[in-house]
């Protein structure tokens, strides 16, 4: 990079006493630092507050500069002999130099376009130290100036690096935990309809399925493994809307879909009855990941076992022009426990699921006998 490494020693010298300013019509409240160059160009640069800049003093200067031109020889060596138009090179002088006032990392980015880009985008060079401080230098030999620096709090290769940290960190881990949201729709398969009721169908979408997990994330095997096991506690609400007039209805001791008898003729706008459980899965999951460590495709299946904690009915309906609500709770004759199987198939950053009771989701012979079964996507994975 031409006249790079003198610009940047005149840049780590201004940080220590350059005054600062606010930028006329500038948006925000960044501070604003101009710095004369010896060439007789200008340069401006935007951060949050002058407290980042500050951080730089704690390294020596001739130090740095010394760091820097090494490390950057290397990775314009590396990026002339790559086809790929972009090379990262990381670096650990704190390991390399211990004792020493020097960054613990110092990644340095070259990009460079090639004299065929008809856009004549400028060749690039990322250097960011640690994971807060970032410069990026840009070659323009079109340019009169030659050459234009830009230093932000927040530079695309900073974030990029505490991506890779974090991504990093998470494979590392044999057990990590997550939280993410289930949502679909509920319907009753291989249905029966019980003496005394009638037979009934589901709104589609009303029919709604939400569950909370809290998930455990278990590595089997060494580092890279795809092999997982998912586990950990789940709450889930399974909702069922009748079609028509008809009510989930509690008669003797069973439970019946039926008219109201007491009122055959109200019109309902809604009938629906709420389960809510408590399920614990145990899922063999094979995740693969792509040649940047990114999440590429899964596919899992196991069993869960559950129990109920409430339900209820709410009916929705007119009378004489006001809306009314009413709502009962009790058990419905609803199976207590309850198991299942379950799986799911993911592709990138998209996840489904399916979930299947084995046991009937009333008890014997006291309710329609029916099993569950649940679909949908997975959020927040």
């Amino acid at each position: 990079m031409k006249r790079f490494f003198a610009l940047l020693a005149f840049l780590l010298l201004t940080l220590t006493t350059a005054s600062t300013a606010r930028a006329a019509g500038h948006p925000g409240n960044d501070d604003t630092i101009l710095v004369k160059l010896p060439n007789q160009a200008t340069m401006t640069l935007y951060v949050k507050d002058k407290a980042q800049l500050r951080q730089m003093r704690q390294y020596k200067l001739d130090s740095l500069i010394v760091l820097l031109d090494a490390y950057i020889t290397q990775a314009e060596a590396a990026g002339k002999n790559s086809k790929s138009e972009q090379v990262t090179l990381e670096f650990y002088p704190a390991k390399e130099q211990p004792g020493k006032q020097v960054p613990e990392q110092i990644r340095i980015t070259v990009r460079n376009q090639g004299p065929g880009n008809q856009n004549k985008s400028a060749d690039r060079v990322d250097v960011v130290l640690g994971r807060a401080f970032g410069v990026t230098v840009y070659d323009k030999p079109d340019d009169k100036e030659g050459v234009s620096v830009r230093i932000s709090s927040t530079p695309d290769s900073v974030k990029e690096a505490q991506r890779k940290a974090r991504q990093e960190e998470r494979n590392n881990r044999a057990v990590h935990s997550n939280f993410n949201i289930d949502l679909g729709l509920n319907t009753l398969v291989n249905r029966e309809t019980p003496v005394g009721g009638q037979d009934f169908d589901l709104r589609p979408i009303g029919s709604r399925y939400l569950s909370l997990n809290w998930h455990y994330d278990i590595r089997v095997g060494k580092k890279g493994s795809p092999l997982h096991l998912l586990t950990g506690p789940e709450l889930a609400f399974n909702n069922y809307m009748l079609d028509k007039n008809l009510q989930f209805i509690e008669s003797g001791n069973r439970t019946v879909v039926a008219l109201d008898a007491t009122n055959p003729d109200r019109e309902l706008q809604k009938s629906k009855l709420a389960v809510s459980t408590i399920n614990l899965p145990l899922v063999a999951v094979l995740d693969f990941k792509n040649k940047k460590g990114r999440d590429a495709f899964r596919i899992g299946a196991g069993g869960f076992v559950g129990y109920r904690l409430g339900s209820h009915t709410k009916i929705k309906y007119e009378d004489n022009g006001n809306t009314k609500k009413d709502k009962d709770r009790g058990s419905y004759n609803l199976a207590d426990f309850q198991y299942g199987l379950q799986g799911t198939i993911g592709i990138r950053g998209l996840d489904l699921f399916a979930k299947y009771n084995l046991n009937e989701t009333f008890k014997n012979n006291r309710g329609p006998q029916a099993q569950t079964l649940s679909f949908g996507v997975s959020l927040l994975q």
